[in-house]
């Protein structure tokens, strides 16, 4: 085969597109270094934790509570001598989790573990939540477009609920957390459970930690990294089946929220799941009695 015939036109755009090839390729590869600098940023306290975690998973609770202590002051210090804002916005996002596991091992000290005692663990964790949501860019829709999906999203929720739930009690055998099905017991249950847990949780897991990680490592590291901490902190039930099953339920649940930007529908889903399996499973058995 002979050699293309250019014309003179088409022979000066290659020789203009020559520099501009280099200058793309540098870009390309000033934006691979500044993705695995993010990475690595986001990265080692996210091994810290997973670190603290297994120490908790083998018993080690005190050498835990030391981890978790220094990791919040390391975590700390570095949201103050930081000097990019992007960093300092994944770690003020990663120290929530420090702060909730250190809450949650204190509370066995002072309370059996009941009801109410989430109440105890996740009601002060609104604060710290809180005050930095207000430096995170939080996505939400306005409250007429929620009770236009509520239709949509309340029955989506139950059900979904159901199936993860059944699918987690056939993991870890959970004992009720109220005696008995009472209209009041119920209540009691749906509000702390979708209120309280699934509200903070999913305002933690999803709303703050998941949306911070999408914007510097993109939607699908976002999603993973805040899926893995996810089942990381739920290492205290002793199994590494119920690590492995919350990841992969904190992914439905992180992909549900990048795709319809509502915190109010994951937060219905994650509450109607620990409703059925903290109390509607086991009172009346797998598949509600029914199978």
């Amino acid at each position: 085969m002979g050699s293309p015939d250019y014309t003179s036109s088409e022979l000066e755009a290659r020789r203009v597109s020559l520099p501009e090839l280099g200058g793309m390729l540098k870009m390309q590869t000033d934006e691979k270094i500044g993705y695995s600098k993010k990475l690595i940023s986001a990265g080692v306290p996210v091994i810290a934790i997973a670190f603290a975690e297994l120490l908790i998973f083998s018993g080690r609770i005190e050498e835990a509570a030391v981890t978790y202590t220094l990791l919040l002051i390391i975590l700390s210090l570095s949201i103050i001598i930081s000097k990019k804002l992007e960093i300092r916005k994944i770690y003020q996002a990663l120290i929530l989790l420090p702060i909730l596991r250190l809450v949650n091992l204190s509370m066995p000290i002072f309370f059996e573990t009941n009801l109410y005692s989430f109440v105890f663990m996740y009601i002060p964790m609104t604060i710290p939540a809180t005050i930095i949501s207000i430096h995170q860019k939080i996505p939400g829709e306005k409250t007429v477009d929620l009770l236009k999906k509520m239709r949509i999203y309340l029955p989506f929720s139950i059900l979904a609920g159901l199936i993860f739930a059944e699918a987690e009690y056939s993991v870890i055998r959970t004992s009720p957390l109220i005696p008995d099905l009472s209209p009041v017991n119920l209540l009691l249950l749906t509000i702390i459970m979708i209120f309280v847990v699934g509200l903070v949780e999913e305002f933690i897991f999803r709303g703050i930690i998941q949306t911070r990680l999408e914007e510097s490592l993109g939607p699908a590291g976002g999603i993973l990294l805040a899926s893995l901490l996810f089942g990381i902190m739920h290492s205290s039930y002793g199994t590494p089946y119920e690590m492995a099953y919350t990841f992969l339920a904190g992914g439905v649940l992180g992909y549900f929220f990048y795709r319809t930007k509502s915190l109010s529908f994951v937060v219905m889903i994650h509450g109607f799941i620990n409703v059925f399996l903290f109390g509607l499973i086991p009172l009346l058995g797998p598949g509600l009695g029914l199978i």
